[in-house]
Protein backbone atom coordinates (compact mmCIF):
# COMPACT_ATOMS: atom_id res chain seq x y z
CA UNK A 1 0.00 0.00 0.00
CA UNK A 2 1.44 3.31 -1.07
CA UNK A 3 1.17 6.20 1.43
CA UNK A 4 -0.61 9.52 0.46
CA UNK A 5 1.27 12.68 1.20
CA UNK A 6 -0.47 15.62 1.82
CA UNK A 7 0.55 18.89 0.51
CA UNK A 8 -0.30 22.22 2.22
CA UNK A 9 -0.48 25.71 -0.09
CA UNK A 10 2.42 28.03 1.00
CA UNK A 11 -0.48 30.48 3.13
CA UNK A 12 -2.19 27.48 4.85
CA UNK A 13 1.86 26.53 6.09
CA UNK A 14 2.63 30.13 6.75
CA UNK A 15 -0.67 30.08 9.19
CA UNK A 16 0.47 26.96 10.90
CA UNK A 17 4.33 28.36 11.15
CA UNK A 18 2.85 31.19 12.95
CA UNK A 19 0.11 29.33 15.03
CA UNK A 20 3.26 27.35 16.30
CA UNK A 21 5.21 30.40 17.00
CA UNK A 22 2.54 31.72 19.00
CA UNK A 23 2.25 29.06 20.86
CA UNK A 24 5.92 28.50 21.80
CA UNK A 25 6.08 31.96 22.55
CA UNK A 26 2.81 31.40 25.45
CA UNK A 27 5.28 28.72 26.75
CA UNK A 28 8.39 30.78 27.23
CA UNK A 29 6.38 32.68 28.66
CA UNK A 30 4.88 30.41 31.11
CA UNK A 31 8.42 29.38 31.94
CA UNK A 32 9.64 32.65 32.99
CA UNK A 33 7.15 32.93 35.65
CA UNK A 34 6.92 29.44 36.79
CA UNK A 35 9.38 29.86 39.69
CA UNK A 36 7.29 32.72 41.10
CA UNK A 37 3.58 31.17 40.36
CA UNK A 38 5.11 28.17 42.25
CA UNK A 39 5.97 30.19 45.19
CA UNK A 40 3.10 31.98 45.15
CA UNK A 41 0.95 28.43 45.60
CA UNK A 42 3.11 27.44 48.29
CA UNK A 43 2.54 30.63 50.78
CA UNK A 44 -1.37 29.75 49.38
CA UNK A 45 -0.86 26.37 51.03
CA UNK A 46 0.92 27.59 53.90
CA UNK A 47 -2.05 29.90 54.80
CA UNK A 48 -4.66 27.26 54.06
CA UNK A 49 -2.91 24.90 56.24
CA UNK A 50 -1.99 26.93 58.93
CA UNK A 51 -5.89 28.04 59.21
CA UNK A 52 -7.11 24.71 58.72
CA UNK A 53 -5.01 23.72 62.05
CA UNK A 54 -6.30 27.06 63.98
CA UNK A 55 -10.08 26.50 63.23
CA UNK A 56 -9.12 22.54 64.37
CA UNK A 57 -8.05 23.53 67.80
CA UNK A 58 -10.22 22.28 70.66
CA UNK A 59 -9.82 25.51 72.18
CA UNK A 60 -11.02 27.47 68.87
CA UNK A 61 -14.23 29.37 69.71
CA UNK A 62 -17.18 29.27 66.86
CA UNK A 63 -16.35 32.59 65.83
CA UNK A 64 -12.67 31.96 65.16
CA UNK A 65 -13.71 28.86 63.59
CA UNK A 66 -15.52 30.69 60.66
CA UNK A 67 -12.66 33.16 60.44
CA UNK A 68 -10.49 30.47 60.04
CA UNK A 69 -12.41 28.82 57.29
CA UNK A 70 -12.90 32.33 55.68
CA UNK A 71 -9.50 32.56 55.19
CA UNK A 72 -9.34 29.22 54.08
CA UNK A 73 -11.95 30.07 51.42
CA UNK A 74 -10.43 33.04 50.71
CA UNK A 75 -7.09 31.33 49.83
CA UNK A 76 -8.61 28.23 48.05
CA UNK A 77 -10.48 30.85 45.73
CA UNK A 78 -7.33 32.35 44.93
CA UNK A 79 -5.40 29.53 44.21
CA UNK A 80 -8.78 28.63 41.78
CA UNK A 81 -8.34 31.85 39.67
CA UNK A 82 -4.55 31.39 38.91
CA UNK A 83 -5.14 27.83 38.25
CA UNK A 84 -7.86 28.87 35.55
CA UNK A 85 -5.62 32.33 34.11
CA UNK A 86 -2.70 29.73 33.56
CA UNK A 87 -5.14 26.87 31.73
CA UNK A 88 -6.51 29.47 29.92
CA UNK A 89 -3.65 31.00 28.52
CA UNK A 90 -1.78 27.86 27.28
CA UNK A 91 -4.85 26.09 25.97
CA UNK A 92 -4.50 25.76 22.34
CA UNK A 93 -8.36 26.93 22.00
CA UNK A 94 -10.16 27.85 18.90
CA UNK A 95 -9.37 31.19 17.47
CA UNK A 96 -12.80 32.68 18.01
CA UNK A 97 -13.31 36.41 19.06
CA UNK A 98 -15.33 37.28 21.46
CA UNK A 99 -16.57 40.68 22.93
CA UNK A 100 -13.99 40.63 26.00
CA UNK A 101 -13.96 43.55 29.23
CA UNK A 102 -10.57 44.21 28.41
CA UNK A 103 -10.20 45.76 32.39
CA UNK A 104 -10.67 41.78 33.14
CA UNK A 105 -8.52 40.61 31.23
CA UNK A 106 -5.45 42.80 32.33
CA UNK A 107 -6.23 41.46 35.58
CA UNK A 108 -6.19 38.13 34.38
CA UNK A 109 -2.81 38.67 33.27
CA UNK A 110 -1.87 39.99 36.62
CA UNK A 111 -3.08 37.17 38.50
CA UNK A 112 -0.12 35.00 36.31
CA UNK A 113 2.78 37.61 37.27
CA UNK A 114 2.22 39.87 40.02
CA UNK A 115 4.56 37.20 42.15
CA UNK A 116 7.53 37.83 40.00
CA UNK A 117 6.82 41.20 39.39
CA UNK A 118 6.67 41.92 43.67
CA UNK A 119 9.77 39.07 43.79
CA UNK A 120 11.30 42.08 41.40
CA UNK A 121 10.26 44.99 43.07
CA UNK A 122 7.94 46.50 40.04
CA UNK A 123 5.01 47.67 41.80
CA UNK A 124 1.90 48.06 39.62
CA UNK A 125 -0.51 51.73 39.48
CA UNK A 126 -4.09 50.87 37.58
CA UNK A 127 -5.96 53.16 35.95
CA UNK A 128 -8.98 52.08 34.48
CA UNK A 129 -11.18 55.23 34.24
CA UNK A 130 -13.68 52.57 32.15
CA UNK A 131 -14.52 49.06 30.98
CA UNK A 132 -13.96 49.37 26.78
CA UNK A 133 -15.17 46.11 25.23
CA UNK A 134 -13.51 44.89 22.10
CA UNK A 135 -14.03 41.73 19.77
CA UNK A 136 -10.72 39.85 20.42
CA UNK A 137 -9.24 36.30 20.57
CA UNK A 138 -8.47 36.87 24.66
CA UNK A 139 -6.08 34.17 24.98
CA UNK A 140 -3.78 36.33 22.40
CA UNK A 141 -4.42 39.62 24.05
CA UNK A 142 -3.25 38.25 26.91
CA UNK A 143 0.16 37.00 25.54
CA UNK A 144 0.79 40.60 24.23
CA UNK A 145 -0.12 41.86 27.83
CA UNK A 146 2.14 38.96 29.48
CA UNK A 147 5.15 40.04 27.00
CA UNK A 148 4.90 43.40 27.69
CA UNK A 149 4.88 43.05 31.19
CA UNK A 150 7.33 40.51 31.15
CA UNK A 151 9.83 43.08 29.17
CA UNK A 152 8.98 46.00 31.61
CA UNK A 153 9.70 44.00 34.58
CA UNK A 154 13.48 43.08 32.91
CA UNK A 155 13.96 47.02 32.03
CA UNK A 156 13.99 47.61 35.79
CA UNK A 157 16.24 45.56 37.31
CA UNK A 158 16.17 47.53 40.51
CA UNK A 159 12.75 47.37 40.68
CA UNK A 160 10.37 50.60 39.59
CA UNK A 161 6.49 50.86 38.78
CA UNK A 162 4.36 49.71 36.05
CA UNK A 163 1.32 51.99 35.17
CA UNK A 164 -1.62 50.19 33.22
CA UNK A 165 -4.01 52.58 31.71
CA UNK A 166 -7.19 50.98 29.82
CA UNK A 167 -9.16 53.69 28.04
CA UNK A 168 -11.67 54.37 25.16
CA UNK A 169 -11.09 56.88 22.71
CA UNK A 170 -14.61 57.86 20.95
CA UNK A 171 -12.99 59.93 18.46
CA UNK A 172 -11.60 56.41 16.72
CA UNK A 173 -13.71 53.54 18.64
CA UNK A 174 -10.77 52.54 19.50
CA UNK A 175 -9.67 50.86 22.97
CA UNK A 176 -6.07 51.60 24.29
CA UNK A 177 -4.44 49.73 26.66
CA UNK A 178 -1.27 51.90 27.87
CA UNK A 179 1.84 49.84 29.47
CA UNK A 180 3.84 52.37 30.87
CA UNK A 181 7.09 51.35 32.89
CA UNK A 182 10.02 53.32 34.12
CA UNK A 183 13.37 51.46 33.05
CA UNK A 184 16.33 52.11 31.10
CA UNK A 185 14.35 53.26 28.29
CA UNK A 186 15.57 52.32 24.11
CA UNK A 187 17.88 54.39 22.51
CA UNK A 188 15.94 56.57 19.34
CA UNK A 189 18.61 53.94 16.70
CA UNK A 190 17.28 50.88 18.31
CA UNK A 191 13.57 51.88 18.88
CA UNK A 192 12.73 51.56 14.67
CA UNK A 193 13.95 47.92 15.25
CA UNK A 194 12.08 46.57 18.40
CA UNK A 195 9.47 44.77 15.91
CA UNK A 196 11.96 43.17 13.67
CA UNK A 197 12.28 39.29 14.60
CA UNK A 198 14.74 38.52 16.00
CA UNK A 199 16.10 42.05 17.28
CA UNK A 200 16.51 41.99 20.73
CA UNK A 201 17.70 44.94 23.28
CA UNK A 202 17.98 42.35 26.54
CA UNK A 203 20.78 41.13 28.23
CA UNK A 204 20.15 37.99 30.42
CA UNK A 205 18.57 39.32 33.76
CA UNK A 206 19.34 37.66 37.79
CA UNK A 207 17.28 34.39 36.65
CA UNK A 208 19.61 33.90 32.89
CA UNK A 209 16.51 34.85 31.00
CA UNK A 210 17.36 37.03 27.85
CA UNK A 211 15.59 37.73 24.45
CA UNK A 212 14.86 36.10 21.72
CA UNK A 213 13.74 38.40 19.54
CA UNK A 214 10.57 37.39 18.94
CA UNK A 215 8.44 38.72 21.25
CA UNK A 216 7.07 41.87 19.89
CA UNK A 217 7.44 40.52 16.36
CA UNK A 218 4.66 38.01 17.72
CA UNK A 219 2.99 40.53 19.36
CA UNK A 220 2.79 42.82 16.31
CA UNK A 221 1.89 40.16 14.00
CA UNK A 222 -1.39 39.81 16.80
CA UNK A 223 -2.48 43.38 16.77
CA UNK A 224 -2.51 43.40 13.30
CA UNK A 225 -4.42 40.25 13.31
CA UNK A 226 -7.09 41.74 15.36
CA UNK A 227 -6.97 45.21 12.86
CA UNK A 228 -5.27 46.76 15.93
CA UNK A 229 -1.93 49.32 16.24
CA UNK A 230 0.82 48.80 18.69
CA UNK A 231 2.90 52.13 19.43
CA UNK A 232 5.74 52.98 21.30
CA UNK A 233 7.34 55.90 23.07
CA UNK A 234 10.83 55.51 25.00
CA UNK A 235 13.01 58.23 26.90
CA UNK A 236 16.61 57.03 27.91
CA UNK A 237 16.78 57.05 31.99
CA UNK A 238 13.23 57.51 31.78
CA UNK A 239 11.31 54.10 30.57
CA UNK A 240 9.16 53.44 27.90
CA UNK A 241 5.05 53.26 26.78
CA UNK A 242 3.75 50.93 24.96
CA UNK A 243 0.07 51.51 23.75
CA UNK A 244 -1.88 48.63 22.00
CA UNK A 245 -4.97 49.66 20.17
CA UNK A 246 -7.69 47.45 19.53
CA UNK A 247 -10.99 48.39 17.80
CA UNK A 248 -14.22 48.22 19.43
CA UNK A 249 -16.13 46.68 16.72
CA UNK A 250 -14.66 45.54 13.54
CA UNK A 251 -16.73 47.08 9.80
CA UNK A 252 -18.77 44.50 8.37
CA UNK A 253 -18.63 42.37 11.72
CA UNK A 254 -22.29 40.52 13.08
CA UNK A 255 -22.84 41.65 16.37
CA UNK A 256 -19.81 39.77 18.28
CA UNK A 257 -21.32 37.35 21.35
CA UNK A 258 -19.64 38.78 24.66
CA UNK A 259 -17.10 36.29 26.58
CA UNK A 260 -18.91 33.75 29.16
Amino acid sequence: MIGEETLLSPATETDLLRQQLQRAQRLSSVGTLASSVAHEFNNILTTILNYAKLGLRPTATEQSRLECLEKVLKGSQRAASIVSSMLGFTRNQAIRRDLTDLVALVEDTLLLCEKDLSKHQVHIERKFTCRPKAPVVAQQIQQILLNLLINARQAMPRGGRITLDVRENARTHMAEIHVCDTGAGIPPEKLRLIFDPFFTTKEPDSDGHGGSGLGLSVCRQIIEQHQGRIRVESIVGKGSKFTVKLPMALPGDRPVPEAA
